[in-house]
């Protein structure tokens, strides 16, 4: 189990990319890739992990496809 609040550097690098990924993409200069590259790494077993590991604690705002 990933401790959430002291990922490993693997995490937070592929954390760091989905934030820089997203800036370029929402950019004037954003490009389809950006948002390829964003999906792609959403889809990563670390980062799973740890975005379920940090809705555990409650640190993460809801999804609207998960409000009910």
């Amino acid at each position: 189990m990933i401790d959430p609040l002291h990922p490993p550097i693997t995490t937070l690098v592929k954390l760091g990319s989905i934030a820089v990924h997203a800036d370029e993409g929402v950019s004037a200069e954003g490009h389809p890739f950006d948002i390829l590259t964003i999906k792609h790494l959403l889809t990563d077993e670390e980062v799973q992990e740890w975005l379920k590991a940090m809705d555990a604690l409650a640190f993460l705002p809801k999804k609207r496809s998960d409000r009910s």
